[in-house]
């Protein structure tokens, strides 16, 4: 739905802050290769970092980690984005820098200001962008956590509003940007077969895992100051939940979309102790930068409610977890069983009945269980999986889609401020009331705690992952 996003004038300038951190060589600089290559980054870039680092010596940074991700970059291509890059080294607490970044950005009257840095300096570089002037006409893009509750993200949409409107402000979920996670929109409106079982007469539940098989590889430290349900639950998966939750938005206008998600999550119920089951997968102690005593949950599953006309009464599942048996990312749609048993052979109250299953990570996929009859006079049969959609090897990755819809002034794909703190909100009650996180081994599938929320449902849906795919990249 964001083929028609409402009218915006396009960015002539990328400055994003964090130019020699972990993300801009993870995913920054391959992203903006990738729209150097489909031709939809042709505007000054500049890199702020407060390194040491010269011009020459953040060229070389970007063509390494181009290089590590692209088999074979067009050299072409390559030469015309460092042609395009330039760099400003210096302290985010100093005016100087900002006065660099003015000279930089030359004759630039509307650019866009990404925020790959640290939580703790969204406040102090949005204020300077304010102070030194370069605000005006300008966008920022901030990279998430917005907050770790309802008060930090309060305080940090106050201090951006007090220099940037909302309309200008880009909070950045690189989920949004994945093409499986469009897909749930997709698939959901532009089907009529779904609306008339998609709601608390035929769903019986609906589960949302997101597994990790690898731990926080050398990233104790900052995932002591965050835990999974901050890192994850609070904002990909009720991202998801939103998606698969939302009303039909009256038009196809980005607002439209928007008002329709954030109603979602004001319908969420806060969550309750009794619905949260936190575990801290055995070893994660013995990490670098991780507390001897710590009960930073590393696993979290959780029983949500939606209080709204279509969905009341129906339990919402989310699970996520590192040092999981896959990495993969599912949804489970659970529909009722049929009122009557005509034969010997359906499913019982205890068993699954028929299920709508989203695929998003690896290889994504939409299937729908469907029970068919064997061959012979018997009537028996088996519950198969109709398979509606498969992945597309060329589609944009998340990065590459979010960074060019910034800069296009498209926020389809970005959160705004009074879901983000609706969302908190729901979160708010077990941030610190809440039991402590339950160990569990690494390769299994969290603590035992987790199975009781699940009891009613049949259980938790385990993904199941081909060793093929299985060498994907995680998300």
């Amino acid at each position: 739905m964001s083929e028609n996003p409402e009218k915006s004038e396009i960015s002539d300038a990328l400055v994003f802050f964090g130019a020699s951190g972990d993300l801009a060589h993870k995913k920054i600089y391959p992203a903006l290769y990738a729209m150097a290559k489909r031709g939809a980054l042709e505007v000054p870039v500049v890199g702020v970092g407060f390194s040491g680092w010269t011009l020459e010596e953040l060229r070389r940074r970007m063509t390494e980690s181009i290089s590590a991700c692209v088999a074979k970059p067009d050299a072409g291509v390559l030469a015309s984005l460092l042609g395009l890059l330039r760099y400003v080294d210096g302290d985010y607490r100093k005016p100087e820098t900002f006065q660099a970044i003015r000279k930089a950005l030359g004759g630039s009257r509307r650019p866009t200001f990404y925020l790959a840095i640290p939580p703790s300096f969204f406040g102090l570089v949005i204020e300077a962008l304010g102070s030194s002037g370069l605000a005006r006409g300008a966008r920022v893009v901030v990279e998430k956590p917005f907050g770790r509750d309802l008060a930090s993200a309060r305080q940090l949409n106050v201090a951006a509003h007090s220099v940037f409107p909302e309309s200008s402000i880009f909070r950045i979920d690189h989920f949004l940007g994945k093409e499986a996670i469009e897909n749930i929109l997709y698939f959901r409106f532009a089907n009529s077969f779904l609306e008339p079982i998609w709601n608390r007469d035929h769903v019986s539940s609906v589960q949302i895992t997101l597994a990790e098989n690898f731990g926080v590889q050398g990233r104790g430290k900052f995932y002591e100051s965050v835990g999974c349900l901050r890192d994850v639950i609070q904002n990909h998966l009720f991202q998801i939940a939103a998606l698969l939750a939302m009303e039909p938005p009256a038009g196809r206008g980005v607002e439209a979309q928007r008002n329709e998600k954030a109603k979602v999550f004001s319908a969420m119920r806060p969550l309750r102790a009794k619905d949260l089951v936190r575990g801290q997968f055995i070893g994660y102690r013995k990490e670098p930068g991780v507390a001897a005593d710590s009960d930073t949950e590393t696993y979290c599953a959780l029983r949500l409610f939606i209080d709204s006309w279509r969905w009341a009464g129906v339990p919402w599942y989310l699970r996520s977890g590192k040092s999981l048996p896959v990495d993969a990312a599912e949804i489970l749609v659970q529909l009722k069983q049929p009122p009557q048993r005509l034969f010997a052979d359906c499913p019982s109250a205890s068993q699954r009945a028929n299920y709508l299953r989203f695929r998003l990570a690896p290889s994504p996929a939409i299937a729908l269980a469907a029970r068919v009859k064997r061959s012979g006079e018997e009537f028996v049969g088996d519950q198969k999986e109709l398979y509606l959609l498969d992945a597309r090897p060329d589609e944009e990755a998340p990065y590459d889609r979010l960074l060019a819809d910034a800069l296009a002034g498209n926020g389809a794909l970005f959160t705004r401020e009074d879901a983000v703190e609706a969302a908190w909100a729901v979160v708010e009650p077990v941030l610190r009331d809440h039991a402590p996180a339950q160990p569990y081994a690494p390769g299994s599938w969290g603590p035992a705690q987790a199975d009781a929320l699940v009891a009613d449902e049949g259980g938790w849906f385990n993904p199941v992952v081909a060793p093929a795919a299985a060498k994907q990249a995680p998300l």
